[in-house]
């Protein structure tokens, strides 16, 4: 009889217990240490026997067929046959080889941008780079989805873009000796529930409270109400989307002319100030940047702005600006303002002041610095395939090989990639224009995933790999700010053949000739202890000496000692500039930038700069799609992770995503609160269910990512998304020439109320699947087999 069991794990969204009786999970309760737990956690108990599970290892059936992917019977729409693992070790070694040998390394892409696990060991995109840069190499990619306008430029502006995060100026530091926040895009509590690498305390939301029981102020200016929070008494400005720019600029016009700057810092700490100071007053295109040219740009009214101003020049200030503000066309340009702002104020590097990016955008951003301590990950050999493109291009990268990739002073060349292979991440939810996504994902001659779900991407592959869940596996974490490691315990065995990714790639290693260099002879227990040891080791460096392993499992933590962190931002660069020079060319803060300026990007100048968007408020497309819309991050998951669980479910209307629009705007449109309406543009159209609030600002539209992508007819391009998904309505551009990332917030539509018939949402349940006897699958494989090793490969 099995007994009863409670085992500790780690997401990264919390740390929970798992009570399992009879090899089943009956609760998921989060951990007593956390004061301030994510509910998140109640949807993991569903995640491990849900219908959408993938069972078996499946192969779509015209590959297998040998059909080229044209859409109307290829990937999305397409039947799957079930296999049995040793065919599919034989199929995916036999393309992977097929692959190299025709057309070489430099044509398998495995980005595989995502989240996954938070675990050390079964770290998804780590198992895969081991594997695939044993086998000679991959294309790869820069930066991410979530600041990669920021990356590329506030390293040529102040050095570093990740000290500006990791060691941010923290709320401790604020509530001591702030006075002033004023948040560009707000500082929502819903994104600080997550964490990379696992979170075990949650602390963001009594860290704000303690700023405002000590009395600083907050002034926030974005769309929507519910991303600052209430507790907070902020003064709310309503900017119109994406112009914050033109706003920051207003504000520093009117330091300037008002004689409210810092002089001494922009000349001490700063290069290129009189340049930019050219600029605020209008000496070359003879339109100041006062404020009310801002008015006229944002929708605030002049007077708001010099008021801000003024405010913030009396007062110990520190801005700062959520994630979300570089994800929008020209999206280095806010940040870039925003640390010259800092600068003209005077204030960067003081207790409580400055600025910051990201703040509440994760748990560890404003709370703790990283340790000194460092826990080990999974040892990743080189990559012999050199090339990085960025992650928002993949779409053009598969549409365009050969061709050219401006990007950060080079001039990239688009590769020719013939096989994808994609393990950890969901780029049917990160990417925008999905229906652009469809197309360029039919290029590829084969397309691998691993996944536990029968997630958007999973539907749209050749061959699908089912994996196990944090659930079904051992491992420890430790996030960026969280000074505990955690054990995961596993608390059920796999669901059905799901297999440990680790497991797979051994065996493709086995049948590829390198098993030895991939496993270095352990399993996953002996690698556990490996990676433990090397993180005591690390430890005691630290003089600091860790607990043995079995003492660290039993218990299922260990909370890493205090140490003495700063907690000021770039405070050694104030007190001594020359001592503590930034990594920037000229060691000081780059006002202006010599070699941005050397790239002679129209896209990007040399100065921060309002450059008008193609799609906002006062652009001509609003007279044809008359609302803004912002596609935040949910609430209620983390990106589109378990959006088939209750968490998730609760959240929907009707099944679909809540969109918020306000009052004045549903009344416009006939839409009543519960309304399914239809979200649409140029580029596609999706269901939602309308959320009738004045927590959203006139002509703005909010509808958060996650929902799962599900087209009214799976595989048509331009299909209705039934679900909500609002990627298959943004546009994919690059923000500039400079950094290419993604411009999710630039995005006009139009809504209306959904009169026809409601489609079924569908993908929570498995795809079309076909059982065929063993007789038959087998000589379709051997016949596959044989095809491979002798295929030349055509490319569609």
């Amino acid at each position: 009889m099995k007994k009863n069991h409670s085992h500790s794990t780690s997401t990264h969204w919390g740390a929970f217990d798992v009570h399992v009786s009879g090899g089943e999970i009956t609760e998921v309760t989060p951990n007593e240490r956390d004061p301030d737990p994510s509910p998140i956690g109640r949807s993991l108990r569903e995640s491990v026997n849900h219908p959408v599970r993938i069972t078996q290892p499946m192969v779509r059936k015209g590959w297998l067929e040998g059909r080229i992917d044209q859409g109307k019977d290829g990937r999305g729409r397409d039947a799957f046959i079930p296999i049995s693992w040793a065919k599919a070790i034989e199929l995916v070694s036999a393309e992977l080889a097929r692959i190299k040998r025709v057309h070489g390394n430099r044509s398998i892409y495995a980005g595989s941008y995502g989240w996954a696990s938070a675990g050390r060991f079964h770290h998804a995109q780590s198992q895969m780079r081991r594997f695939l840069n044993l086998f000679g190499g991959h294309i790869n990619v820069a930066n991410s989805y979530s600041f990669a306008a920021a990356e590329v430029v506030i390293p040529h502006v102040v050095g570093s873009f990740y000290e500006t995060i990791f060691a941010s100026t923290t709320l401790d530091s604020i509530a001591e000796h702030g006075e002033l926040v004023v948040a560009f895009g707000g500082w929502a509590l819903k994104n600080a529930q997550v964490n990379a690498g696992g979170v075990g305390k949650h602390q963001v939301k009594s860290g704000q409270q303690a700023c405002r029981d000590a009395g600083v102020d907050f002034v926030y200016l974005g769309p929507t109400r519910n991303d600052i929070a209430q507790g907070l008494e902020a003064q709310w400005l309503q900017l119109r989307p994406t112009t914050d720019t033109a706003v920051m600029l207003g504000l520093a016009h009117t330091l300037l002319v008002e004689n409210l700057y810092d002089k001494s810092f922009v000349t001490t700490h700063c290069v290129g100030f009189e340049v930019f100071q050219q600029y605020l007053l209008g000496k070359e295109d003879g339109q100041p940047k006062d404020a009310d040219w801002a008015a006229d740009i944002s929708g605030l009214s002049a007077e708001d702005i010099r008021q801000l101003a003024r405010k913030m020049a009396s007062k110990r200030t520190l801005v700062t600006a959520s994630w979300s503000l570089q994800r929008a066309e020209y999206g280095e340009q806010p940040y870039w303002m925003l640390i010259a702002l800092a600068a003209m104020l005077g204030q960067i590097g003081l207790p409580g002041a400055g600025f910051g990016f990201g703040h509440a955008a994760a748990e560890g951003i404003g709370t703790r610095w990283d340790h000194p301590i460092r826990p080990a990950a999974l040892p990743v050999p080189p990559n012999s395939v050199q090339e990085l493109y960025p992650v928002s291009r993949v779409t053009d990268m598969l549409l365009y090989p050969g061709g050219p990739c401006e990007y950060d002073g080079q001039t990239l060349t688009y590769p020719d990639i013939r096989l994808v292979y994609w393990c950890g991440g969901n780029p049917f939810h990160h990417h925008q224009d999905i229906n652009r996504l469809l197309e360029a994902w039919r290029r590829p001659e084969t397309i691998i995933v691993h996944e536990p779900w029968w997630t958007s991407t999973a539907r749209h592959a050749d061959i699908v790999l089912p994996c196990t869940t944090t659930l079904e596996r051992n491992d420890f974490t430790s996030g960026h700010c969280d000074w505990t490691l955690q054990a995961m315990h596993k608390a059920v065995e796999p669901f059905e053949q799901a297999r440990n990714e680790y497991d797979i790639f051994s065996d493709l290693a086995a049948a590829l000739g390198f098993k030895e260099a991939f496993t270095e002879g352990r399993d996953e227990l002996e690698w556990l202890h490996f990676l433990y040891e090397k993180t005591a080791a690390g430890a005691r460096t630290q003089g600091v000496e860790a607990p043995d392993f079995d003492e660290f499992w039993e218990k299922g933590y260990w909370e890493l000692a205090s140490f003495n962190h700063p907690k000021t931002l770039f405070n050694a660069f104030r007190d001594a500039p020359q001592s503590n020079p930034l990594a920037t060319p000229s060691g000081k803060i780059e006002i202006f930038s010599e070699k941005i300026a050397s790239f002679a990007y129209s896209s990007c100048p040399g100065h921060p700069t309002w450059l008008e968007p193609e799609e906002w408020l006062g652009s001509d497309k609003a007279q044809t799609y008359p609302f803004h819309l912002i596609s935040n991050q949910p609430g209620d998951k983390l990106h589109a992770q378990l959006d088939f669980a209750i968490n998730s479910r609760e959240a929907k209307i009707n099944g679909r995503t809540a969109l918020s629009i306000h009052p004045r705007d549903a009344q416009t449109k006939g839409i009543n609160n519960g309304d399914i309406v239809r979200v649409f543009n140029d580029r596609g159209a999706c269901l939602a269910g309308a959320v009738v609030t004045d927590d959203t600002q006139p002509g703005v539209l909010i509808l958060p990512t996650g929902s799962w992508y599900d087209p009214e007819e799976p595989g048509v391009i331009g299909s209705l998304d039934v679900h909500g998904n609002p990627n298959v309505l943004t546009r994919d551009h690059g923000t500039s020439q400079l950094s290419q990332a993604p411009i999710a917030q630039s995005c006009l539509v139009d809504v209306e109320v959904y009169t026809g018939i409601l489609p079924k949402v569908k993908v929570h349940e498995p795809p079309p699947i076909i059982v065929v006897d063993n007789l038959n699958s087998d000589s379709l494989i051997e016949h596959k087999l044989v095809e491979l090793s002798e295929k030349d490969g055509i490319h569609p």
